[in-house]
């Protein structure tokens, strides 16, 4: 089964209301979320905020993870924690899912929208000139865990 196929399942169910564990890649959400070790939970989007984690599509079969950075009535704007810069935009329409929850390997949850989780994103948007310095620490310092 490709990739396409399962984001558009999950979509779909999630639309139906069901919750789903939906595994991620990419290194673009670190440190928060680890691609290749860690799932997200998905939600139906009900209410889009800054600083939620969401499933989006911004482009044809593009779908990405990353956090809402920007809200108008027409544009959403999308960044990854792991980004230094780059940005993804798409319409509310676009938002196919929130991920509520991060799942570690060993099955526990942790959520990404309770208040602590956004307060210390939102440090990490503001200090993303040193996210480069401060990601390459982690590994030094970290090695088997920031390996992906």
């Amino acid at each position: 089964m490709t990739d396409d196929v399962i984001i558009k399942e999950a979509v779909r169910l999630v639309q139906d209301g069901v919750s789903v564990t939906f595994p991620v890649k990419g290194r673009s959400m670190l440190p928060f979320i680890f691609g290749g070790r860690d799932s997200v939970i998905l939600q139906k989007p009900e209410h889009l905020r800054v600083g939620l984690v969401v499933l989006a599509q911004v482009g044809p079969d593009t779908y990405v993870v990353h956090r809402i950075i920007k809200i108008t009535p027409d544009l959403i704007t999308l960044m990854g924690d792991g980004n230094i810069r780059g940005t993804e935009s798409c319409t509310p329409a676009q938002v196919l899912a929130i991920a509520t929850h991060v799942v570690r390997p060993n099955g526990k949850r942790r959520p990404l929208d309770s208040f602590a989780k956004l307060a210390l994103a939102h440090i990490w948007y503001i200090i993303r000139p040193l996210r480069r310095y401060i990601l390459a620490g982690l590994r030094i310092l970290r090695p088997k865990k920031y390996k992906i």
